[in-house]
């Protein structure tokens, strides 16, 4: 990475940043967005195709209604006004996953306009950010370029499509420009994508699996000279696809175009591409304007206008919002407003309370996601709810523990091989062979075993030095490979040396 970055208490101390985020929401529903094609993920290539989202030559598309209900709940959960009539466009660009080189969305008319969504920061304090639109379009299909080091087509020895996501439902969800943010610009965005998934996740209108792409998320930013009237040319910073990213990438752009303006430089209006690996952003192609893709209506639909007892039927349907929701959980479960706060950081709250409903006590399953969970998520450089675990299984686990079946230690070991990919819980006791040994007779043999071995602790004990039990403790559980219950491991060395 060589570029220039500005030092970043320089850059706030010298420039205003904007802020434009376009969230892409890819809809939970059987079939696609025009056609009858599936859309489960992680299908073969090319096996959940039509002529329709191939763009073949005669193929007409018909409108999803549930995707259109989707879209309104979408629209009212976020404020928006559900406009009376809207229709498709045409927007014309040339891509190998563009199967019909345009793709069909909605420009000009979209079903959802003019909303907000508040979201509260690390330290409570509330930020409004307004929402522009929320529009009804396709997803494209997926180019994988093999070769080279980039994973992009420079460099690439050649590209295969897949066209199993071509013309799935998405919602794209676009902000008015957000400023007055300051030095929490990169920690707002982050915040913004959170509380939009938790909202979307409660509306049951899409799985919002950011690893898995549907959910992703463009970074617009720009910079003012402090004082400026004018907003700054603005970068795209495409498809990013975790939380911790899209607070990465808004951090880099800030620092790098701070950079290239303190130098004399232009910033280009220009999509780039957000790499992992070491959080910087590069260029991409410069961006196009609206007149570019040559918008026209789309002939093969009829426009939308959507039945207003409809609209009032579906918003008196709405699932109360996340965070009045999390103020009952905090109230049920006896949380303090720190408390509270670090499950939300820690994005924990939605994955306690299902591992609660799975049977957990409250203070366990949180025990579990913010400490040791939260632990393996930050070595993988995840987010907690993208663990391969899920909240029942966090629940059996601490069911075993409590039955006596684990101790905490095969717990840890029982999730670590969860994680792995070795099946249930239950499964993973069985293949490790970790079920606390519980039978006292084998308990027996190996206290008096570890006794034997060490006679002058053995004669402590007796002597009434009931703290030097622990190195006997300690050497039954090394025997028992951790697989016996330490209290009663103790409970026998005491009464053995009575």
């Amino acid at each position: 990475m060589n570029t220039d970055l500005m030092d970043y208490d320089e850059v706030v101390s010298r420039f205003d940043p904007v802020l434009g985020l376009e969230v892409h929401v890819e809809l939970s529903t059987r079939t696609k967005m025009f056609c009858g094609c599936p859309t489960e993920f992680g299908a073969e290539p090319n096996t959940q195709v039509c002529p329709v989202c191939l763009g073949l030559p005669g193929s007409l598309p018909v409108v999803n209604r549930l995707a259109v209900e989707s879209a309104i709940r979408i629209g009212l959960a976020l404020n928006c006004e559900i406009v009376e009539w809207c229709r498709f466009a045409r927007k014309n660009y040339f891509y190998p996953d563009m199967p019909k080189n345009f793709q069909i969305s909605q420009y000009d008319e979209p079903i959802a306009v003019n909303g907000w969504l508040d979201l509260e920061l690390a330290d409570g304090e509330v930020v409004r950010i307004g929402i522009e639109r929320a529009h009804m379009e396709e997803d494209t299909g997926k180019s994988l370029h093999v070769g080279g080091h980039t994973g992009r087509i420079h460099g690439a020895d050649y590209s295969l499509l897949d066209y199993n996501r071509s013309g799935i439902p998405l919602i794209e969800i676009v902000t008015k420009p957000v400023s007055g943010t300051g030095a929490r610009a990169p920690e707002v965005a982050r915040a913004y994508v959170t509380a939009l998934r938790d909202l979307l996740r409660g509306l049951d209108v899409s799985d919002v699996r950011m690893d898995q792409g549907s959910l992703r998320c463009d970074a617009n930013v720009s910079l003012m000279p402090k004082g400026a009237a004018e907003f700054g040319t603005r970068t795209e910073t495409k498809n990013i696809n975790s939380l911790r990213s899209v607070e990465r990438a808004v951090r880099y752009e800030m620092t790098r175009q701070a950079a290239v303006l303190a130098g004399g430089g232009t910033v280009y209006q220009e999509t780039r591409h957000f790499d992992e690996a070491d959080g910087s952003t590069s260029a991409g192609r410069r961006k196009e304007t609206s007149e570019d893709y040559r918008y026209f209506p789309e002939p093969d639909l009829v426009p939308v206008a959507p039945d207003r007892e409809w609209v009032e039927r579906l918003r008196s349907s709405l699932p109360a919002p996340p965070w009045e929701r999390r103020k009952r959980i905090q109230s049920d479960w006896g949380l303090s407003d720190p408390e509270l706060r670090d499950l939300v950081n820690a994005g924990a709250v939605d994955l306690v309370a299902a591992t609660v409903d799975a049977g957990a006590a409250p203070a366990e399953a949180r025990s579990w996601w913010v400490s040791y969970l939260a632990q393996q998520a930050n070595n993988r450089g995840v987010e907690l709810a993208e663990l391969p675990i899920t909240p029942a299984q966090v629940a059996a686990v601490i069911a075993m523990v409590g039955a006596g079946t684990l101790t905490t230690a095969l717990a840890r070991n029982v999730v670590d091989g969860v994680l792995a990919g070795e099946g249930e819980p239950a499964d993973v006791v069985a293949k490790r062979d970790l079920a606390v040994v519980s039978d006292d007779s084998a308990l027996y043999a190996a206290v008096d075993q570890a006794l034997s071995a060490q006679p002058d602790v053995a004669e402590k004990i007796r002597g009434g030095k009931v703290a030097a039990a622990g190195a006997i403790v300690g050497a039954v559980m090394k025997a028992t490979k951790g697989q016996a219950d330490a209290k009663r491991v103790r409970e026998l060395i005491l009464e053995r040396c009575s």
